[in-house]
């Protein structure tokens, strides 16, 4: 045999070790290998799966929490640190887009890293960054060398890269785990945590500015400090359920299916199967002897050889340009729809001083609420509903449709419908419209369909691929918003925004033919790979030298 392989099994067993090419039972380890699957994929809902749900969710919980919250809290910081109370261009730009790309950093380093380590090694470690960074941004201050605007916007990069590392390991644990009748279910639950995080972080912005109405209102329009608390302690809260469902992360058992297939040990697999589906808990005997299996291994090369076919590269290009479509507009309107709702008149105050700053504070925050309850949270429950009756592809397709009539509808409709209160209302309805039909669309479907499609021990790396891609398109959402949106006139040019989104939504219907439909079909049979025979050898150690 290679040496390489040898000296891969010196590793796994600390001594010499040899591939055995035992047919009779490398057929037997093959059979109990789709068995164990078998019974993961046919397993009935349980508390366990409950569980999971629940753990992976409150990370999207945070991680919307933290990502929305300084859609409000940038104009608050613009009342207290910016120039004629408002932030600049480049500082607005700055703390909405350092998350985005922290999220592009952290999706690929943590989707690498839970095919290498393991996903539960890494589960838990990303929640930490995003506690320490939301910590951090509150207690921010200013120095001779670092204006508070550029410590924020360095903390938020932070998060990012630990909200970045969420998508990828929360996805592929979910699913890993999940029957193959209710993993759409199981998932978009886990994803629709991030429509109440997002409403969350208006309620509380609503809650705050309200506790220091009277204070806001008291004090000098030249020197806003009740202002500086409210955004520190709106940031500040979303730690809160990351700190939580901290302990519940660290002690997560490994999927059965990295076990089988990456660490390429069945015994142990089987073992844990049993176990979590019976328990809920997992056992690994330190003193048994570890048996491993040869199957195919994650390799530079294996990698160029899988997805250098058309029929698995087409899954990935498919899977990633439809995020990064989708995130061209919903990042685009969701970091800056307090400046949309200022646009159309219902962030702002016709009050001066300080009682128009604690009125217009308010507005951004109901507003906010509504956009919220009016669109996003209804769109991933329906999404929910349909997921695994309806399919994937459909609801991607009549997502990206839908968005692409709306979108053209408000750009080249935008100067009508912003025209007076009454048109406006019109043009708040079909923004929550979008909304829904983000998440009842693409939004949810672009984070499912890369947790399945893809075998083991590449699945967290093509997801944080696609999650990373989507990523791009939120960071070149934010720049071009920050650019654009001025040209002519402040705000004006929002309406043209807008039809560049639906451009971008246009060309995702044409992505989503690329990717397959994974409704009722098993991971392994989603891979593009053969299963029977996938384990073709096993490796026992020899007497040492």
């Amino acid at each position: 045999m290679a040496a390489a392989e040898v000296r891969s099994s010196e590793k796994d067993t600390g001594s010499i070790d040899s591939i055995v090419p035992r047919a009779h039972a490398a057929r037997e380890l093959d059979e109990r290998r789709r068995a164990a699957l078998a019974e993961v994929d046919n397993a009935t809902f349980s508390w366990f799966h409950a569980k999971v749900c629940c753990v992976a969710g409150v990370g999207f919980f945070t991680d919307a929490y933290d990502i929305f919250a300084i859609n409000i809290a940038s104009q608050m910081l613009g009342y207290v640190y910016g120039k004629n109370h408002t932030l600049n261009t480049n500082q607005d730009l700055g703390v909405k887009v350092a998350t985005p790309i922290g999220n592009l950093f952290g999706q690929l380093l943590f989707g690498w890293l839970a095919d290498v380590l393991g996903r539960k090694r890494m589960y838990g470690i990303e929640l930490m960054i995003i506690i320490v960074a939301t910590f951090g941004q509150a207690i921010s201050g200013s120095g001779p060398t670092v204006g508070i605007i550029g410590a924020i916007i360095v903390w938020r990069f932070i998060l990012g890269v630990g909200i970045g590392g969420d998508y990828p390991l929360s996805a592929v644990i979910s699913s890993e785990f999940a029957a193959t009748r209710t993993r759409g279910r199981l998932m978009t639950a886990v994803f629709a945590f991030q429509g109440w995080g997002n409403f969350s972080a208006a309620l509380v912005s609503l809650i705050i500015v309200s506790a220091f109405k009277n204070k806001i209102i008291n004090d000098n329009f030249a020197n806003l400090k009740h202002v500086d608390y409210c955004w520190r302690l709106l940031i500040g809260l979303g730690c809160i359920p990351g700190v939580v469902a901290l302990y519940f992360r660290l002690t997560i058992p490994e999927t059965p299916r990295f076990t089988m297939d990456v660490e390429r040990n069945v015994a142990q697999a089987s073992q844990d199967i049993e176990n979590v589906l019976a328990t809920g808990g997992f056992y690994v005997d330190p003193e048994a002897a570890v048996q491993r299996v040869q199957a195919p291994k994650a390799t530079r090369r294996d990698f160029m050889t899988h997805f250098g076919k058309w029929e698995n590269f087409k899954v990935l290009f498919g899977a990633a340009y439809s995020w990064f479509a989708l995130d061209i507009a919903f990042y685009g309107l969701g970091l800056n729809s307090s400046i949309v709702l200022k646009t159309i008149g219902f962030g702002t105050s016709p009050r001066p001083g300080s009682l128009g700053v604690y009125q217009s504070l308010r507005n951004v925050s109901v507003g906010n609420i509504i956009l919220a309850v009016g669109g996003l949270i209804p769109g991933y429950w329906v999404a929910f509903l349909f997921i695994d009756s309806w399919g994937r592809k459909p609801i991607q397709l009549m997502g990206f449709t839908v968005l692409t009539a709306l979108f053209i509808v408000m750009g080249f409709g935008y100067k009508e419908l912003t025209k007076t209160h009454t048109n406006s209302k019109w043009f708040v309805f079909l923004y929550c419209l979008s909304n829904f039909f983000q998440n009842f669309g693409p939004n949810t479907t672009t984070f499912i369909v890369p947790g399945e499609v893809f075998p083991t021990r590449y699945r967290s790396t093509a997801h944080g691929i696609s999650a990373a891609s989507g990523k791009l398109g939120a960071v070149i959402a934010q720049v071009g918003f920050a650019r654009l949106r001025n040209i002519g006139g402040t705000n004006k040019f929002i309406g043209h925004i807008l039809e560049i989104f639906a451009f971008f939504m246009l060309t995702g219907i044409f992505s989503t033919l690329l990717i397959p439909e994974t409704k009722g079909r098993s991971l392994e049979d989603l891979s593009n790979e053969q299963q029977e025979g996938f384990v073709s050898g096993m490796i026992r150690p020899l007497s040492s030298l």
